[in-house]
């Protein structure tokens, strides 16, 4: 037995569990505080500062600077609350912290996330909660806290020390009178630190009852009472109910001030006497407890306006009141979050002024970008966590695509669709619009991302599809959006008739845009084959250059010189809508291409030129299409031959673009329909 438990004590960074729980003197502190005085830092400036600690990266969209803070991907928990999208709500709020670490004024405030459901906003604040605790594990985000100790007399005589913790975890350089603050720093030399190092406050009231009783025992020999103190490493832990707190309103009839403010500890009054000793008072109210890190409040404005009065004073004033005590300092971000009915429930109620006075509100919209839509359902439905049942390439895909589009708001242009919207959005490029374009399409919208679908909807939708008989081990984007579809008729927040309407425009639009997306994913499939596209290729460029340079092309059959074929090299240019009129700049613009390349002594690859690429496999495409026959699939009729074309296809498609055999089946059945019905594109 001894032998397992040593392999499991090797998994422990001894090391590391010494440094966390470091005790010592005062004196000893006053020393780590000299070397480092980072350490002093404010609730404020330590969560600014963690955020930081992660990194950051800049970037450019729609012409506008924008920051993305790798904390926010989740690193504390390889991604599991990554928020993905969301750069620019998360840059304000680290802005507000930023404000507030540097004593601007926000510090002072109530930070509001506000947003529709499921935009993530609970995520960010227990992202911030996960963060402080394993930064206050680290030695860049090491605070510390003290105890005393003190000694007493047993009813029998005989001598023992009493240990008694702040019960606030107090900064232990309040022990210092406010008064004498200023010139010890100085004196000290307690400077150089990223911030000017400034402790306010005094101690809560069980230590300052504690300090003025040893002061009066030792005559004012602040020496001598130092002496029943010791210092500790403080840990950060929101199980533990350190350093982070929770509060959640309960109903209005049940809804008590002493879960934020603590209560008497009626056992205690027949130890010392009185009500109003604080030893006599439980210091545990979420205020307390969250004292140097952070509180956060469920649906803060479902809050009693009874409770509002704690709550400005703890903002603005740092100052919280216990009942039967004189205020009491405390440090620490009160950051809350609300939807949007509560948060108009606030705007039109005159009570709530004060607190909207002191409130910043930071918008945390939906995702309006489709590549970062994704990701949130790829983090949940992956081969990984999904076992034995395959989900088809563009599943996801064209659920996060109708979600997004049920949040962005009509465009303006005329000539502008809202997939097409959507695609600018993503960083796409269409013909006629620019990143100054998108740039005036974003400020031209008035709620966009406030509305719409939420993510959760979608994964309901997702689960009830892989569960449903008709997945037969796989699901595609057809079950998937059909589930979408059916569930509307009973959305619970979907409260008008004409969004539901519009949201069902918007799956066959979607289901329009997979039709065309797996079309062209088949086509490539098709004409994939590498060697028929380089002798194609080879073909071409022979005649451009003939063409180009006014010669003639040698018949490798005839071996006679003949004119360039005008009709080869118009079939693959008309692929990709070149005009007879701009034929001529293309064949210039391809052999100028080349004639650089060789240049650098490099040799030309046709996969190198997008445009020349997308040609050639259209033009194989269009080619190879009716020897292989696909649209007997329909007729379930298919010759030896044929079939085995398909399934060199079907192979095609399982090994380039992630299919399984069932699924690359029903694309191909499917495709099949739509040429058989005559609607392939030339």
């Amino acid at each position: 037995m001894a032998e397992l438990t040593l392999k499991i004590s090797a998994f422990q960074d001894v090391d590391a569990y010494r440094e966390q729980n470091w005790t010592g003197t005062f004196e000893d502190y006053l020393q780590v505080v000299r070397k480092n005085p980072n350490i002093a830092r404010n609730a404020f400036q330590r969560i600014y500062d963690m955020i930081l600690s992660y990194g950051r990266e800049e970037y450019i969209d729609s012409k506008k600077k924008l920051v993305h803070y790798f904390f926010f991907d989740d690193p504390t928990s390889d991604g599991a609350d990554g928020i993905y999208g969301l750069d620019i709500p998360l840059m304000r709020l680290v802005n507000v912290f930023k404000s507030a670490a540097n004593r601007y004024g926000t510090e002072r405030r109530v930070i509001l996330l506000h947003g529709p459901v499921g935009s993530s906003k609970s995520t960010i604040v227990r992202l911030l909660k996960k963060g402080l605790e394993a930064y206050s594990q680290k030695p860049d985000g090491a605070l510390y806290t003290f105890d005393w100790y003190l000694d007493d007399v047993r009813e029998d005589g005989t001598p023992f020390r009493e240990h008694m913790p702040c019960p606030m975890h107090e900064e232990p350089l309040r022990l210092i009178p406010a008064e004498w603050r200023t010139k010890a720093f100085e004196e000290l030399g307690l400077t150089g630190g990223t911030y000017p190092l400034n402790v306010e406050g005094d101690l809560c009231p069980a230590c300052r009852y504690v300090f003025r009783q040893l002061m009066s025992r030792y005559k004012g020999d602040f020496n001598k009472v130092m002496e029943h103190v010791k210092v500790r490493r403080f840990m950060m832990s929101e199980k533990d109910r350190q350093g982070i707190g929770t509060f959640q309103p309960k109903d209005e009839k049940n809804q008590d001030s002493t879960e934020l403010t603590g209560d008497i500890n009626y056992r205690k009054i027949a130890i010392y006497g009185s009500d109003s000793d604080p030893r006599a008072f439980n210091f545990d109210g979420e205020f307390h407890i969250a004292n140097r890190g952070i509180i956060e409040f469920i649906e803060v404005l479902k809050l009693d306006v009874a409770f509002l009065y704690d709550l400005l004073g703890a903002s603005q004033e740092h100052k919280i009141k216990p009942k039967k005590f004189a205020q009491t300092d405390i440090d620490e971000v009160i950051i809350g979050h609300t939807n949007e009915a509560e948060y108009k429930k606030l705007l039109n109620n005159e009570f709530m002024e004060a607190l909207r006075d002191r409130t910043v509100k930071i918008d945390i919209p939906y995702i309006t970008k489709l590549s970062q839509e994704v990701r949130i359902y790829e983090k949940d439905y992956n081969k990984k966590k999904i076992v034995g049942k395959h989900i088809a390439p563009h599943t996801l895909e064209m659920a996060a695509m109708w979600a997004v589009a049920t949040r962005l708001e009509d465009p303006k242009k005329a000539n502008l669709s809202v997939t097409q919207k959507l695609k600018l959005y993503d960083g796409k490029m269409l013909p006629g619009f620019t990143e100054e374009s998108v740039k005036e399409l974003r400020k031209e919208t008035e709620r966009e991302g406030l509305d719409g679908i939420s993510p959760r909807y979608i994964q309901d939708k997702i689960s009830n599809a892989l569960v449903s008989e008709k997945a037969s081990g796989c699901i595609n984007p057809f079950l998937l959006l059909n589930e979408l579809d059916s569930g509307l008729a009973g959305h619970s927040l979907i409260n008008r008739e004409d969004d539901r309407k519009r949201f069902r425009e918007l799956i066959a639009t979607v289901k329009q845009e997979y039709e065309d997306l797996v079309k062209s994913e088949v086509q490539r499939a098709i004409s994939a084959d590498e060697e028929a596209l380089g002798k194609l290729c080879a073909n071409y460029i022979d005649n451009i250059k003939a063409y180009t340079q006014k010669e003639k092309v040698k018949n490798k059959y005839t071996g006679q010189f003949e004119e360039p074929d005008e009709r080869l090299m118009r079939s693959i240019e008309e692929k990709i809508d070149i005009a007879e009129s701009r034929k001529d700049d293309f064949r210039r613009e391809i052999m100028n291409y080349i004639g650089a390349l060789a240049v650098e002594g490099k040799k030309f690859d046709f996969r190198t030129n997008e445009r020349l690429y997308k040609a050639l496999e259209l033009k194989l495409f269009e080619d190879q299409k009716d020897s292989i026959k696909l649209t007997t699939l329909v007729s379930n009729v298919v010759d030896r031959e044929t079939q085995e074309k398909i399934d060199v296809v079907k192979q095609r498609m399982v090994r380039n673009y992630g299919y399984c055999d069932v699924c690359a089946t029903d694309v191909l059945n499917f495709v099949a329909s739509i040429f058989a019905r005559g609607d392939a594109k030339d």
